[in-house]
């Protein structure tokens, strides 16, 4: 009976363990980029400032302090001809939701530039002395990446606004933090289950045609499906199926 009891207190308390722990809610990041669809379901692709980029699920490893440490790929999509430009976004978040420090790494053409690690305190919606920090290590990010990008003398838009992306993905993944809770649930086909009728009720009619006055038969008096397409429109995207 001891046993029994203790079992189930160990059981509860890792439970409750469990749910305040940090995370990254994959689900909600992927949502807010557009989706897993790409690449075997392990990327998004969307437009930003006129030019396209792909981000891929992050990945993320536990600290010693109870954190976690989250590494991001993040693609420039320059074409079928050209070789895509590619960056990643690290930040370090502590055991209660606080981004500790956030750094940037961006490969052009065989040139890597990195950003400073640029370090912070601010928890997941504290403000710090009237600003949030988390905005403002972001902030910080983005600047000193772009300084060094500058000093590169790169002029080709896609690869002028690469920090731009780089802070999207940071404010985003901001917002996907977690401290427990359930995952966000992903888009997925909806397979159709076969229903089981309770024993003795009988199977209901196949559904008739109706006729009109001349006899000849019309459609089922079904009400009209808004189809509304998933695109805006006027806009496509050229990379779709990469």
């Amino acid at each position: 009976m001891k046993r029994t009891v203790s079992v189930i207190a160990l059981a509860i308390a890792t439970a409750v363990c469990a749910t305040g722990q940090v995370r990254i809610d994959h689900g909600a990041f992927g949502k807010s980029l557009g989706g897993w669809d790409r690449r075997g379901n392990s990327a998004a692709q969307y437009p930003l400032s006129g030019s396209t980029y792909r981000t891929y699920r992050p990945e993320t490893t536990p600290t010693p302090d109870g954190g976690i440490f989250v590494s991001v790929r993040i693609d420039h999509v320059r074409g079928i001809f050209s070789s895509d430009d590619h960056a990643t976004l690290e930040v370090t978040i502590d055991a209660k939701g606080g981004i500790q420090s956030a750094r940037s790494n961006i490969a052009i053409q065989g040139r890597s530039i990195s950003s400073d690690v640029i370090l912070g305190t601010a928890q997941a919606g504290q403000l710090v002395g009237g600003v949030d920090r988390a905005v403002q290590i972001g902030t910080d990010l983005v600047a000193n990446l772009s300084a060094k990008l500058l000093r590169e003398k790169v002029v080709e838009s896609g690869r002028v606004t690469f920090p731009a992306a780089v802070r999207h993905n940071y404010n985003l993944l901001y917002q996907a933090i977690r401290m427990g809770g359930p995952e966000t649930p992903e888009a997925a086909e909806e397979i159709p289950v076969a229903m089981e009728l309770p024993a003795g009720e009988p199977a209901a009619a196949p559904e008739t045609t109706q006729q009109d006055a001349a006899g000849e038969a019309t459609a089922p008096n079904h009400a009209n499906l808004d189809i509304h397409p998933y695109a805006t429109p006027g806009q496509s995207d050229p990379q779709k199926g990469n």
